[in-house]
């Protein structure tokens, strides 16, 4: 007959038991917490500007107001993708609130189609919470031909709150900045070509 387990290896086993459970509890739950984070994080950044992430605008601003912001645009392209790529004019100043569309122009140096799609921040990044895109191209696939040129719109306004937030009272400048980079095998159509001419027109 088997010896009975005494009162305090019954507790022991007990606590083991809750101690793994509990374990295999948090296993878990940081595990979902891992595959939620991105998302969050992408979140976070649309609705603050976090790290230079502009907003998405369905409509131009109902009010303009009388602050000027200089626009400054910046282009660049990753080592690996065989583009000039640059902004058809390289600043422009604007009231806040005022819907402005300037093109950038990218042309394929290389001697085969390439495609190509970019990523983009502004600066300051706190800024970019009140900067909104109408139109832009980025994170679309961009496909040019050899020796082909392609205009590539950007329609955006600042948004005139963006006056009421005493961190930006001192700031008179904000850049957009673009980086385009190779894309190897395309997963979905490219955008569709702009036709309209490369310079900077007000709506």
């Amino acid at each position: 007959m088997s010896e009975m387990k005494r009162p305090d290896e019954k507790t022991a086993q007990r606590r083991n038991t809750t101690v793994g459970l509990a374990c295999a509890g948090l296993f878990f739950c940081m595990v979902g917490a891992a595959y939620a984070a991105v998302p969050l994080y992408n979140l976070f950044c649309k609705v603050t500007g976090f790290g230079g992430t502009t907003q998405v605008a369905e409509n131009e601003s109902e009010r303009v107001i009388d602050r000027k912001i200089t626009i400054r645009f910046d282009g660049n392209v990753n080592h690996e993708l065989g583009w000039d790529f640059k902004p058809a004019q390289r600043n422009l100043t604007m009231d806040m609130g005022e819907t402005a569309r300037l093109s950038y122009v990218a042309t394929n140096i290389g001697s085969a189609r390439t495609v190509g799609t970019s990523v983009f921040n502004v600066t300051p990044n706190v800024a970019g919470a009140y900067f909104n895109k109408l139109e832009c191209f980025c994170f679309t696939e961009q496909a040019l031909e050899a020796g082909e040129t392609v205009d590539m719109p950007v329609v955006f306004f600042v948004d005139p709150d963006m006056d009421n937030d005493p961190e930006l009272d001192h700031v008179k400048e904000i850049t957009l900045s673009y980086t385009f980079f190779p894309v190897e095998t395309s997963e979905q159509p490219v955008t569709a070509r702009a036709d309209q001419p490369a310079a900077e027109t007000k709506l």
